[in-house]
């Protein structure tokens, strides 16, 4: 059984796509043909692009679902998959992958989400923080304290922080005890309050899509469930960009039978997280073409 993950927002690296469009011509094809429905340029993005250009949430939201899309296109299309999931901004790739919405469809629509999530941004300086280790109360009461919220679950002994940049780093100076806080390459509190003025956007642009029911099992964000209506999925995608992600959540959902996980580029952050927290799973992250070889035939 192989169940694919889709990665979220500050996965993506300087040229983390050079490989990929060198060695897999079907790769570079797929993220063309995505690069003229988002109107970017994503095979420069992923590969020529400085870090600070695609840590631009308007940039790096289309080029992390546009590198998934093409991955998932070009080097699995012929592997049987069993079900998908996605880390946020990712469930836009999960939801092409199974099938509630065309790769066009996808990206159109969070393209608009990657804008209008860059100009709620823009409003306040606003920033978001991993925090690995320490006790959940302790965390809690800092959080309270700082005015910070829990963006993400992540499960693992991991959370994500939201809020004020100035916030966050004193909560990076002075962390929850026995916990280590690492600031994400993000640019705003995502997840939260602060991206209410994003939703009515993205609302509008998808209630013009005509989303189908699942041809695969797909978890969603909210709740970790398995959703079965597409237009449902498609809902909690606008929901999602001011309400936390439950990706603790997702996992405990994941079979109980051994299973290969496969995340799909840019891979490394889900593929670490199924490891430590589910035991049946076998992760493969796809960081290389090279690592294709891993997953099952």
């Amino acid at each position: 059984m192989v169940i694919v993950g889709c990665p979220g927002q500050g996965s993506q690296t300087e040229g983390f796509l050079i490989p990929w469009l060198e060695q897999i011509v079907e790769f570079k094809m797929e993220l063309e043909k995505l690069s003229e429905a988002s109107g970017l340029d994503l095979v420069r993005l992923g590969s020529s692009a400085s870090e600070l250009e695609i840590k631009d949430t308007a940039i790096a939201q289309p080029l992390i679902v546009a590198s998934s899309i093409a991955g998932f296109r070009a080097g699995l299309s012929n592997t049987p998959i069993s079900g998908v999931l996605g880390h946020s901004v990712g469930e836009f790739a999960a939801a092409a992958i199974a099938g509630i919405l065309s790769d066009d469809e996808a990206i159109t629509l969070v393209k608009i989400r990657g804008e209008a999530m860059a100009r709620a941004a823009k409003a306040e300086k606003t920033s978001m923080a991993a925090i690995l280790g320490g006790e959940s109360g302790e965390i809690q009461s800092k959080l309270d304290e700082l005015g910070l919220s829990i963006a993400n679950y992540n499960g693992s002994g991991q959370v994500v922080a939201a809020g004020l940049s100035s916030d966050i780093l004193r909560l990076i100076e002075n962390p929850p005890e026995r916990s280590r806080v690492i600031e994400l390459k993000v640019a705003g509190a995502f997840h939260t309050h602060f991206m209410d003025s994003a939703v009515p956007e993205l609302s509008q642009a998808a209630a013009k899509m005509k989303p189908k029911d699942p041809e695969i099992a797909i978890w969603s964000n909210v709740d970790g469930q398995l959703v079965n209506s597409g237009q449902d999925f498609l809902d909690s995608l606008v929901r999602q960009v001011s309400s936390p992600v439950r990706w603790d959540a997702c996992m405990e959902s994941l079979p109980t039978e051994p299973f290969t996980f496969v995340e799909l580029p840019p891979a490394g952050a889900l593929a670490g997280m199924v490891k430590r927290a589910v035991s049946t799973a076998s992760p493969v992250a796809l960081r290389k073409p090279i690592d294709l070889e891993k997953v099952p035939a």
